[in-house]
């Protein structure tokens, strides 16, 4: 049989008398299909020790080398003739003796590894060591002989100090000194004196070897190596040279120019002069003025103080700060014709925003909450000969008469919007006011003729009453009748604005710095503090520095009516501006100024004076003392948030109207923007509830609200928001008790009446007398008694009711004070609800 017979087959027993279809050494691999592959199992020799009990093996023990000595010995059973003799019975024992094999090779191949480590490690620790021995050695040796040289020094020193006389005596000639005893003994060491420095590396090593590092050793700078000096400390040492230099003469005082309104307070003055606050009220103790860092002082106190500092002092004036702001007058050369700006007022639901959308084109009305206007709107309408007009929209309703006056104020032309159907009402009557308070010209708009009740022969008439004479009644006053419904002499409507605008002759300086006046203002979630400006003269453009009230800012961007960005806006151009740090109040003068500071100290001085304005308080005399105690009225607090500021303003003087001698509104505080965490955190504090028109809550906020119980209402309609609160205050007094006398009796006689004490005898004289009525009895129109009647009896019956001109008897509970001669009143208490 040959070779190939003799192995058997991978994991079964070697058939008797066939061939072996795998060699040993090799694998067979079985894919699907019955496809099958057979694979070489290499096995690397080199690194086979040699089984235990071969012959081989004692001959690893003797190699003279601890790791590498075994892999040439390891070469010798490299040849594998031997194994077919030491063949194993089975593949499985072979493969299990190979795996065996291979594992004890390897771990041998590990300790050896090991064992080569260990023994590095301690050769490296052996010749660290000796090198430390040799290293101290040295050093020791150093040391010694600086000691035995220190000890020579010291020995030739004291021997010097005890020979006295051969110091003191002058010198020999040179021939004679070689012949004095002890000369050669006293030359000789006096060349070893400066031995001791000459071991350079001791100091090194005697800092490496002495461990703590001291402060005066690291900031040595002698020769034994100091640490260098940073640079912070060289900067400070030089800061402190100069320093004394300068401290070495004394130092002039620095005269300031002081500048000193009417009044300020003493922190305030210590800043500007440069001095201490604490000096400041000193002097003033010493004076005889003993006030506090934060009160005020007048202009005569701060200039003593002034002057005893040694500086100079400069009054100002507190109108001095706002020169400039308004700006010169303009030469007539400079100015140019500009558009005229109309403002269009009447009574609610007149249709005055109607007319001016048949103008404008566009539908405003819709977007306005219950169909009325509350906001104050800013349009500009290009008409066909190709000059505009700027239209202001003003709120009709009662609660917005600030706004309509604000209107009137920056307005040119007004024209009143009075419904044909209805004629003039008291807002219409108001605008009248208004515009006549302003001294602008009018244009009477009758509104509404296409109605069947309609009658403008008769607005004119009732114009009359209001000393407003009409052209079609011989008057000046330009009157036209339109319909907004039906666009309806629309064109007659604008000659009449151009014509007017003729008459005016309307101008402005382009070329200057723009002022304006704010017509409304918002906060807007995205965007801030946004305010909508009707520029008067002059041109804004975006990055002008402004100051707006007593907020400053810089024009970020401007939006015209239409929605589009634009660079600048001329006279009469209404723009919205971005870029303020606060909300200003509408009807609030916008100004640009030349720079950051001087549009700061405009808003500083403003703001002063409104804090001073709102904590200043009326003088305590005896009048109001006893008129704040007599003052019992219930307070409803209220804190409002409104989207615009007009708005707020509106709906707080709205809801002050509301209050009376009974229960008076507080608002603890208005504001524009969505209602905030600290707008639920002062409601909650105070109970109030917080209106919010136009205004939603966060998610943070309606948390806080829910959590503490705080009351949330929503409107966009201030007639329902006054009604509201109306109906909130009154149920806030709690119903309203009316007291109806129904009956009055005279006491006739007063006798016993067993337990029930004391009975009366009444005649009745007016009305009727009823059982478990409330009465009163009066004695001398005193009331002494105040109760209900017990029991009614006529003729020793008891009855229900006795009416006028009967006698009757009756007791009382728990009175027994009753003479002839008294009078009874019974009464009812009818529980009615309250109303405003």
């Amino acid at each position: 049989m040959s070779e190939t017979t003799d192995k058997p087959k991978l994991g079964a027993r070697a058939p008797l008398g066939l061939k072996r279809t795998v060699e040993t050494g090799k694998v067979k691999q079985s894919f699907s299909h019955g496809r099958s592959n057979t694979v070489v199992v290499e096995v690397k020799k080199r690194r086979i020790l040699g089984r235990p009990g071969e012959a081989e093996a004692p001959k690893v023990e003797e190699a003279p080398a601890p790791a590498p000595a075994p892999a040439p010995v390891a070469k010798a059973p490299a040849p594998v003739a031997p194994k077919p003799v030491q063949r194993p019975a089975t593949d499985a024992a072979s493969r299990r003796e190979l795996q065996e094999r291979l594992l004890r090779e390897a771990e041998e191949a590990r300790m050896a590894a090991l064992e080569e480590a260990r023994r590095r490690e301690d050769r490296q620790a052996q010749q660290s060591s000796e090198e430390e021995k040799r290293r101290a050695e040295e050093n020791r040796r150093a040391e010694e002989e600086a000691r035995v040289a220190a000890e020579e020094a010291a020995r030739l020193a004291a021997e010097e100090a005890a020979r006295p006389q051969p110091a003191a005596t002058a010198p020999a000639p040179a021939e004679d000194e070689d012949d004095r005893p002890g000369r050669p003994k006293h030359h000789a060491p006096a060349a070893k004196r400066p031995e001791p420095a000459r071991p350079t590396r001791t100091p090194r090593d005697d800092r490496r070897q002495s461990g703590k590092l001291t402060v005066s050793r690291a900031l040595d700078d002698g020769e034994g190596g100091a640490r260098a000096r940073s640079l912070a400390a060289l900067k400070r040492a030089r800061e402190k040279e100069k320093r004394a230099h300068q401290q070495s003469g004394p130092s002039a005082k620095q005269v300031r120019d002081v500048d000193v309104p009417e009044a300020i307070t003493v922190q305030e003055l210590a800043k500007r002069m440069g001095e201490r606050g604490a000096d400041l009220v000193k002097s003033l103790f010493k004076l005889g003025m003993p006030v506090t860092i934060t009160e005020a002082i007048d202009q005569d106190t701060a200039e003593l103080l002034v002057e005893e500092f040694g500086h100079r002092i400069n009054r100002v004036s507190e109108s001095d700060v706002e020169i400039g702001v308004g700006g010169e007058q303009d030469s007539p050369e400079t100015l140019r014709p500009r558009p005229p700006v109309v403002t269009i007022m009447g009574h609610v639901d007149h249709g005055k925003t109607s007319l001016l959308d048949a103008i404008r084109g566009a539908d405003v009305v819709s977007g306005e909450a219950g169909g009325i206007t509350q906001h104050i709107g800013a349009y500009q309408v290009a008409l066909p000969d190709k000059s505009k007009v700027t239209f202001l929209d003003t709120p009709g309703h009662e609660a917005f008469t600030e706004m309509r006056a604000r209107g009137a104020n920056v307005t040119d032309i007004v024209i009143l919007v009075v419904a044909a159907d209805d004629g003039l009402k008291p807002q219409t009557i108001e605008a009248i006011n208004h515009t006549k308070a302003a001294g602008v010209p009018m244009i009477v708009a009758i509104n509404k003729i296409d109605k069947p009740g309609a009658n403008p022969q008769k607005v004119r008439e009732e114009l009359l009453q209001h000393e407003i004479m009409v052209e079609a009644m011989g008057g000046e006053v330009q009157d036209v009748e339109v319909s907004a419904l039906k666009k309806t002499n629309l064109d007659k409507l604008l000659e009449a604005i151009h014509l007017q605008a003729e008459l005016l002759e309307l101008k402005a300086n382009p070329d200057r710095s723009a002022e304006g006046t704010v017509v409304e203002a918002k906060l807007d979630k995205g965007r801030g503090p946004l305010a909508t400006v009707l520029v008067q003269r002059g041109t804004l453009r975006v990055g002008d520095i402004f100051v707006v009230g007593a907020i400053s800012g810089k024009v970020r961007a401007m939006i015209d009516d239409k929605g589009r960005q634009v660079k600048e806006a001329g006279p009469s151009v209404p723009v919205e501006v971005l870029g303020l740090s606060g909300v200003p109040s509408a009807g609030d003068l916008f100004t640009v100024v030349e720079n950051d500071a001087r549009a700061r100290e405009v808003a500083a001085y403003r703001q002063t004076v409104i804090d001073r304005k709102r904590t200043t308080t009326a003088p305590v005399n005896l009048e109001n003392i006893f008129a704040s105690k007599e003052d019992k009225a219930k307070v409803y607090p209220l804190v409002i948030k409104a989207d615009v500021q007009g708005s707020a303003e509106a709906i707080v003087n709205a809801v002050n109207r509301i209050s009376n001698e009974d229960i008076k509104v507080r608002v603890l505080h208005s504001g524009v923007g969505g209602i905030t965490e600290s707008d639920v955190t002062l409601a909650g504090a105070s109970g109030a509830p917080i209106i919010g028109f136009n205004v939603r809550p966060n998610a943070k906020a309606r948390e806080i609200a829910e959590r503490n119980g705080v009351e949330l209402q929503y409107y966009d309609v201030i007639y329902h928001l006054t009604d509201a609160v109306r109906a909130a205050m009154a149920g806030e007094l709690g119903p309203l008790m009316i007291e109806n006398v129904v009956g009055r009796a005279e006491v006739r006689e007063v006798f016993s009446a067993g337990k029930h004490g004391k009975a009366a005898g009444l005649l009745v004289t007016e009305g009727y007398i009823r059982k478990a009525l409330k009465a009163r009895i009066m004695r001398d129109d005193v009331i002494i008694y105040n109760g209900a009647i017990a029991s009614l009896r006529r003729f020793k019956d008891d009855v229900a009711e006795v009416r006028a001109g009967l006698e009757c008897g009756v007791t009382f509970e728990s009175n027994n004070d009753i003479k002839a001669g008294d009078f009874l009143e019974t009464f009812e208490v009818e529980e009615r609800e309250r109303t405003l």
